[in-house]
């Protein structure tokens, strides 16, 4: 999936030279917390989110003895956007960048042009595709050797079914010998797949199979 597929492209976005109170009201109606901050040429210069906006807004307590804090520009408190995307950067790349960095959004720049955002939200919509859990069906994980090949052998013997494969996934197991590759398959009753997955000498590790494991 790449980032033009997945990035929200309407961006609401606000001038330097517009203030502080402009962005809050922005914020509010429009019901977002990030909001880019271009100049006259279009150009993106940086972000201010709900963050910056608490840490220069007064004390509810105090809002009428400081007006003058709201008429500041929003490029005093903007923040320089540490990293930023192409629209044709790979999703799961990104994925790395929110998870180890702590961001909140990624600006989408064609040069020095937004053209879109990438924020948290899209992050989850993007893994809930990619996952297929969007649509019905049933998770598989399967133990196979950690071997190249092993995703065709077992999904040979899936198409015994003729199930429609949402997505597969694959992650390390415990044992560097192995690996778990997870299906996403068109059933909403797995058993008979598990049933034959086991009759091909394969250990299904999700769902558990009543008994299965069961002491003897």
């Amino acid at each position: 999936m790449i980032v033009q597929n997945m990035m929200q492209k309407n961006v609401v976005t606000i001038h330097e030279n517009e203030t502080i109170g402009t962005a809050i009201q922005l914020m509010l109606e429009k019901d977002i917390r990030n909001l880019p901050v271009i100049d006259k040429n279009g150009d993106f210069l940086g972000l201010v989110t709900d963050r910056e906006v608490k840490d220069a807004s007064p004390s509810i307590f105090h809002q009428n003895e400081h007006p003058e804090d709201f008429e500041k520009p929003v490029s005093s408190i903007m923040k320089q956007a540490i990293f930023s995307a192409h629209p044709y950067d790979i999703a799961e790349e990104l994925s790395t960048i929110f998870y180890e960095h702590n961001v909140s959004c990624i600006p989408v720049l064609e040069e020095t042009k937004l053209v879109g955002l990438i924020t948290e939200r899209e992050m989850l919509h993007a893994f809930i595709l990619l996952t297929g859990t969007h649509q019905p069906g049933s998770h598989l994980e399967v133990v196979v050797p950690n071997e190249a090949g092993e995703l065709a052998k077992v999904a040979s013997v899936l198409k015994d079914f003729h199930l429609n494969i949402s997505s597969v996934l694959v992650y390390p197991s415990h044992n560097e010998r192995e690996k778990i590759i997870v299906f996403r398959v068109g059933t909403m009753n797995p058993l008979p797949v598990i049933e034959h997955l086991i009759d091909n000498g394969y250990e299904v590790k999700w769902p558990p199979v009543p008994g299965e494991h069961d002491e003897k």
